[in-house]
């Protein structure tokens, strides 16, 4: 990001404002940006707003787009290599009224006085304006205290709460967001207002509740998002599903009832900055156990059988009905399907973990052992990574390699066969393992023309030779193998 001197403001933000000023207008930063230069941190979006018309934006401009009923502009910064400063959002002071379908106003009206433009933003923090000078801020504009409750870490609506939700209501979930994100507390009023306003949820578009659920997800403190999401009452409208873990406890190693768990696990994989679709599985891998809890006769514990098959459906379902794309969709369902793979490691086998590769993908086998290592420290258990994990993951490393063997060699029996003009014959063998032997000791030979030329010269040898080499080569080969397999099982400290 291009900076001007002394300031985290990029200069094709500070040589917009300068247009819209030169051009006889008022310029200001306001939103988000304003509330993240504050907070010290690296705005991702900028948004201007003036007291020119969307005509006026454009004719100070030499590219921008102009599509929609809002008044807002986007100038295009074509020069910048920066993607997040091409598209910038110039907006007229505006005013709304109206929101009968709770997200866009029914009235715009464009007005000439900042005062105006601020009275309608959600949140106190995003309702703050800057002008600029030499590219650093010159004066500030904060009407509803927003500067005081940044420094006091609080989300507060502007001004009555029940109309700015009743407005948009998925600035209920946006309120949750921005704590989470920021590790903010919501004001008093505002929380109350959420919870006596969650069902307005139901009318919002699911594409826009998705976006503002996996902000919160992606956030550094998902459990404390989805824990404000269940009290609010708001993520009854989200998943309903999950809130069905509330109170089932579950027997021997877990220490939580399932939503606790859940969310512990999803916040293991926030800590571990895993990315979306591992922390969908940590939320849903047990997402079933409410529905095939049942005692068992012979202990008398609850159980959950076949949970990860039916949860895997319940998954697949949930992000369906949130539009999710449809690999996300099979990604997340699948890890859930088979989170459950583990039994004795003294007694699975090596094929039955490479059934497992096949099951999940090569992708995504790392995506699962992460998922039960989340899984393990949802339950409260301290140890992250036991011997049984660490037992599992050498054996897929091994079960994923690719063997120590001739077919690595960039030569085959069939093209020996044909430049050396032999039949097949424990000859064409003995010249095959004997290159290998060579190759073992330096891997720069393994090339088409280095073998091809050594192959000739070895099917001149005698047979006896020829078998003491290739026997050499096989035993070779077995060292190696045997030598790659010890630094795995030492790389995981298993044996």
């Amino acid at each position: 990001m291009k900076q001007t001197q002394n300031s985290p403001i990029p200069s094709e933000i500070v040589t917009i404002v300068e247009t819209l000023e030169k051009g006889g207008f008022q310029a200001y930063l306001v939103g988000g940006c304003v509330r993240d230069l504050f907070l010290g941190r690296i705005p991702k979006d900028w948004d201007i707003t003036t007291n020119a018309n969307p005509e006026q934006i454009q004719g100070l401009f030499p590219k921008t787009v102009y599509e929609n009923i809002y008044g807002t502009v986007v100038v295009i910064n074509e020069s910048t290599e920066d993607t997040t400063l091409r598209n910038v959002e110039v907006t007229p002071y505006r005013l709304e009224s109206g929101y009968s379908d709770r997200r866009h106003p029914d009235h715009v009206k464009f007005s000439e006085k900042i005062e105006d433009d601020l009275k309608r933003r959600d949140f106190t923090i995003n309702a703050i304006a800057v002008s600029l000078s030499n590219g650093a801020i010159k004066d500030t504009v904060d009407l509803y205290g927003g500067f005081q409750d940044i420094k006091d870490k609080v989300i507060k609506t502007v001004r009555n709460p029940q109309d700015r939700f009743s407005e948009d209501a998925l600035r209920m979930m946006r309120a949750i967001r921005l704590a989470v994100d920021l590790d903010f507390n919501i004001e008093k009023n505002t929380f109350t207002a959420i919870k006596e306003l969650n069902s307005i949820l139901k009318d919002i578009a699911m594409e826009r509740i998705r976006d503002e659920f996996i902000k919160i997800i992606m956030s550094p403190s998902p459990k404390t998002g989805l824990e404000l999401l269940h009290e609010t009452g708001l993520l009854f409208h989200v998943t309903h599903e999950l809130e069905a873990g509330i109170g089932i406890s579950q027997p021997q190693a877990h220490k939580y009832d399932v939503w606790e768990h859940l969310l512990r696990s999803l916040q293991c994989a926030a800590d571990k900055d895993f990315g979306l679709e591992l922390r969908l599985s940590a939320l849903f891998h047990d997402i079933a156990k409410p529905k095939t809890k049942g005692i068992s006769r012979e202990t008398q514990q609850m159980t959950f059988y076949g949970h990860e098959v039916v949860g895997s459906r319940e998954t697949r379902k949930i992000l369906e009905r949130m539009k999710f794309p449809r690999e996300t969709i099979q990604n997340v369902s699948n890890l859930v399907r088979w989170h459950m793979f583990f039994s004795d490691t003294e007694q699975i086998t090596l094929s039955a973990v490479r059934r497992m590769i096949v099951n999940v993908g090569k992708e995504n086998i790392w995506h699962l052992m992460n998922l039960r290592v989340c899984d393990r420290v949802g339950t409260g258990r301290p140890k992250e990574n036991p011997y049984r994990l660490r037992k599992y993951k050498a054996m897929i490393e091994e079960a994923l390699r690719d063997p120590i063997s001739v077919k690595m060699l960039k030569i085959d029996g069939n093209r020996i066969m044909e430049i050396c003009k032999i039949p097949a014959s424990n000859k064409v063998g003995n010249i095959i393992h004997s290159l290998f032997n060579e190759v073992l000791n330096d891997p720069k030979l393994n090339t088409t023309e280095y073998l091809e030329k050594r192959a000739i010269d070895m099917a001149s040898l005698s047979d006896s030779e020829l078998k003491k080499l290739g026997e050499m080569g096989k035993e070779s080969q077995a060292k190696a193998e045997e030598k790659s397999l010890e630094e795995i099982h030492k790389k995981y400290h298993v044996s």
